[in-house]
């Protein structure tokens, strides 16, 4: 069998979705700041989950990019550090979560729990 047919008639391959926590569609306010900047970024999430966050935005962020967070979750500011993992250029960035303060990563736990039933 040639390659060029071997290749038509194999099963397409499906990327395995790399997410290690469900993400649910909900809005919230985020607040995030390059390290070492001042400069906000004050915008809405587009889908969360207890591992990260995605947002939209025009100007997007290169991958990579460290960031700090806060979440307003129920009026309860919740501060992480982050850093952004997909960048699809104006329309927005993945955000991955690498550290909570405090009991951040409980209050985060429990808001998506409650939403989520």
């Amino acid at each position: 069998m040639s390659l060029q047919k071997q290749q038509a008639t194999s099963p397409a391959v499906v990327p395995r979705d790399r997410r290690a926590h469900p993400r649910l569609e909900v809005q919230v306010q985020v607040e995030l700041r390059k390290e070492g900047s001042d400069v906000p970024y004050r915008l809405q999430t587009a889908d969360l989950s207890k591992g990260g966050c995605y947002v939209q935005m025009m100007m997007t962020m290169p991958v990579g990019t460290r960031l700090k967070a806060t979440l307003w979750l129920d009026d309860v500011p919740v501060r992480v550090r982050a850093q952004v993992v997909t960048s699809h250029p104006q329309f927005g960035n993945g955000v991955m979560f690498t550290e909570f303060e405090g009991t951040g990563k409980q209050v985060l736990e429990r808001y998506l729990d409650g939403i989520s039933v």
